[in-house]
């Protein structure tokens, strides 16, 4: 019986004193859903930009900007430059509309209302967001967003699909500036 358990105890500190291996992944990717991603996005903002551009050139009436946040934009309503934009924590009072690369309606001015943001406060669009801090009060913009600056991969969750590039007409009413303290 003593033999039993010097035995027992050997085998069990041999046996216990074991640290466990990790284990190891069955297959190694490295990157490659990445890189796909990548190929995918590419090919996409390509697309977009090339339908942007084919709506821009048979347009010569207009005269498109590029902005530097990747979007393409012109006045319907320019007012004088003297006025000032919006800045970090002014109240914007607008109304817009969406629509599609088709020019199909998908929100219009009477189904979106009037809106209220503060400036970099406030969840909006990235490219609505950007587009806002380049006008100024009674203006009226259109702005041509490619998907990744609209709704991007999961659209709005109601009429706005995935990756879909946007239209939207923008009318600034108004500019409360926020009081420096």
């Amino acid at each position: 019986m003593n033999k039993f358990l010097v035995l027992t105890c050997l085998l069990l500190t041999v046996f216990a004193c074991k640290s466990p291996e990790a284990r190891r992944p069955i297959s190694a990717k490295s990157g490659s859903f990445i890189d796909q991603s990548v190929k995918r996005n590419i090919k996409l903002n390509n697309r977009e930009r090339t339908a942007f551009e084919s709506i821009m050139s048979k347009d010569s009436v207009t005269n498109y900007k590029t902005s530097e946040n990747g979007f393409w934009y012109y006045y319907n309503t320019k007012v004088a430059d003297s006025l000032t934009t919006p800045k970090f924590g002014d109240t914007l009072i607008y109304n817009y509309s969406i629509k599609d690369i088709n020019e199909t309606v998908i929100y219009s001015k009477a189904d979106l209302m009037q809106q209220t943001y503060i400036m970099d406060k406030q969840e909006l669009f990235t490219g609505l967001r950007e587009g806002l801090k380049l006008m100024r009060s009674g203006e009226t913009v259109t702005f041509l967003f490619p998907s990744q600056k609209a709704y991007g991969y999961y659209g709005d969750e109601n009429k706005i699909g995935t990756n879909v590039p946007l239209i939207c007409e923008v009318t600034l009413l108004d500019i409360k500036t926020t009081e420096p303290n």
